[in-house]
């Protein structure tokens, strides 16, 4: 009967449907990059792109992606056996999700604004800056940082939790079903 239905709010991040939930990238180890002027984008991908022993560079991201376009990222990641899934998202706060993405214990990107964003872009069209990361099981690396200065910090410490959301991705093997 459909006059009973109601709109569920508590949809996962990482809606596993019917099947095993499973780990992609438990074992790697990721080196901390500091992103040089507004490339968090490409020097997270950098990083990520290294985990497979590649010898990449940030400027070897920025030819190929743009900023605002995340299917550019997951492009730019197939060549490294990787490419990019899109989590269900909101503008929750990072802190009212972050032990869910923990739980996985695997690979995500966490995207989000780095004021309150208005309701309106501005004259020319942008709505805010934004910020990206890479959490890895529990650990978080924010390029913006350097390491010895909360780059690299546990995702429950990570002084950024109350900045609202973006967008949330999960890394993933090339081809997989939900990739972008």
């Amino acid at each position: 009967m459909m006059s009973a239905w109601r709109p569920n709010p508590n949809a996962p991040l990482w809606d596993t449907g019917n099947t095993i939930e499973e780990q992609f990238f438990p074992d790697i180890a990721i080196q901390h990059d500091k992103q040089i002027g507004p490339s968090c984008v490409a020097t997270t991908l950098a990083m990520i792109a290294r985990t497979t022993g590649a010898k990449v560079t940030v400027d070897d991201f920025k030819k190929v992606t743009n900023s605002q376009s995340p299917h550019s990222w997951s492009n730019a990641l197939k060549p490294y056996g990787m490419q990019l899934a899109y989590c269900n998202t909101d503008l929750r706060r990072i802190e009212h999700y972050i032990e869910e993405l923990v739980e996985h214990d695997d690979l995500f990107l966490l995207s989000f604004y780095s004021i309150d964003p208005p309701s309106d872009p501005d004259d020319n069209g942008k709505l805010c800056t934004a910020h990206i990361v890479t959490l890895h099981k529990d650990t978080i690396y924010d390029t913006a940082k350097h390491s010895s200065s909360g780059g690299v910090i546990s995702a429950h410490e990570y002084a950024r939790l109350e900045r609202q959301t973006k967008r949330i991705f999960r890394v993933v093997p090339l081809g997989y079903p939900r990739c972008v």
